[in-house]
């Protein structure tokens, strides 16, 4: 049935209450999307049965910020949505985590105008940053997975000075050939 029956009758569970507390909040993180640009797309992308971002619990895409603790901040953000995406992150749930997806969102990509931010960092604190222009789905998975492992082994996200202090993890872009999908099939005798 599940862990019931794996258990004798007078078995036993021990861990502590800090481990259960970040396996529950690593195996449920609430996704808030803030997509501007085409790097929505591959957001949109990773969360359709081919990616299947379900796989990590983090499949509940929540648009609204009291219900989520983590923001994906997916392409350019312009300098009149930046008061916006400010007043998002400060209404999510403690403790709350930050994506910058993409080249625009991390440092304005193309975009060197007055009119662009130039990077989401100067504003709230990014915790993990996925490259690409726009990045494919699996690297967005690989950042989820990142900030799942953070918060497996740590916990809540660390403050100086009462001031919350992000990770600053940025990924590297992968080395191998990516095979197309789906693989390609042969169908009849052989």
């Amino acid at each position: 049935m599940g862990l019931e029956a794996s258990l004798t009758a007078d078995g036993f569970l021990t861990t502590s209450l800090q481990r259960l507390i970040n396996w529950g909040r690593r195996s449920s993180l609430w996704p808030m999307p803030f997509a501007t640009a085409c790097c929505g797309i591959e957001l949109m992308a990773t969360a359709s049965s081919r990616y299947d971002l379900a796989r990590f619990g983090a499949e509940v895409m929540r648009f609204s910020p009291r219900q989520s603790d983590l923001l994906i901040v997916a392409g350019r953000v312009g300098i009149k949505m930046l008061p916006v995406l400010q007043h998002i992150y400060l209404q999510m749930t403690e403790p709350r985590w930050v994506i910058s997806m993409g080249a625009c969102a991390s440092t304005g990509g193309v975009f060197d105008t007055y009119a662009t931010v130039q990077g989401v960092d100067q504003f709230i604190p990014v915790d993990v940053y996925v490259p690409g222009c726009p990045p494919r789905p699996e690297m967005l998975i690989e950042g989820v997975m990142a900030i799942q492992r953070i918060v497996d082994n740590e916990g809540i996200p660390p403050t100086i000075g009462g001031k919350r202090a992000p990770l600053n993890i940025a990924l590297q872009q992968p080395t191998h050939e990516v095979s197309p999908q789906p693989a390609r099939l042969t169908v009849g005798a052989s």
